[in-house]
């Protein structure tokens, strides 16, 4: 158990994230302030939220990578690279799905993909920090599970691509426009298909074999 001060400051930290991602939700990146941010949190002085963070841009970094479980994955990826596609996958998938349709995050991520839109800094910004990270691991687990014979030899960012489309469907389908299934189609039933469907595809050529 770390010392009380330590597990204090750790505590007081994740309050200010917490308060940041509804303040991010609700007013995006831009408009919030560390006022804002102070008064969710519920402490006592904007400027303290620099005893922990550098600056908003670190907050908002802090925000995406400790509420999105896909990205938690990626600290560690050596034991995923080393799973079976089927195995990889369904792990990858079901982190990427859980970050996406995480309540938490949900009216985070509506703002923050209105803003990149509107303002390329902020893209490359969160490119930075989430979805680049997430799409180069798998582009490069699929490239090596091509080059050990275990998938179809093609551009691994093409077949990247091709596994995350299908995910990100059913994300906007079920929070944004929502479909009749929405509540039946459970994730774990999305990622289990869009697993078989790809890997039916992926199958390695003849002259791979």
């Amino acid at each position: 158990m770390p010392p009380r001060d330590e597990q204090d400051y750790e505590n007081r930290r994740q309050q200010i994230i917490d308060g940041a991602l509804h303040v991010f939700a609700d007013k995006g990146f831009e408009r919030a302030t560390n006022k804002d941010i102070a008064e969710a949190a519920g402490i006592g002085s904007a400027g303290l939220i620099y005893h922990y963070f550098k600056d908003k841009s670190d907050l908002l970094r802090q925000v995406v990578e400790q509420r999105a479980p896909v990205l938690k994955l990626l600290n560690d990826t050596e034991p995923l690279l080393d799973q079976p596609p089927r195995e990889a996958l369904k792990i990858f998938g079901k982190a990427f799905v859980d970050t996406m349709t995480n309540q938490a995050a949900i009216g985070l991520f509506k703002i923050i993909l209105g803003e990149a839109i509107r303002r390329p800094m902020v893209a490359d910004m969160i490119n930075t920090i989430g979805p680049g990270r997430a799409f180069a691991f798998l582009r490069n687990y699929l490239e090596r599970q091509m080059d050990a014979g275990n998938l179809r030899r093609m551009d691994p960012g093409a077949a990247a691509r091709c596994f995350i489309g299908p995910l990100l469907a059913f994300v906007m389908m079920r929070e944004v426009f929502r479909q009749p299934d929405s509540v039946s189609l459970s994730p774990e039933a999305m990622v289990e298909t869009a697993v078989t469907v790809f890997l039916e595809g992926m199958e390695p050529a003849a002259d791979q074999t």
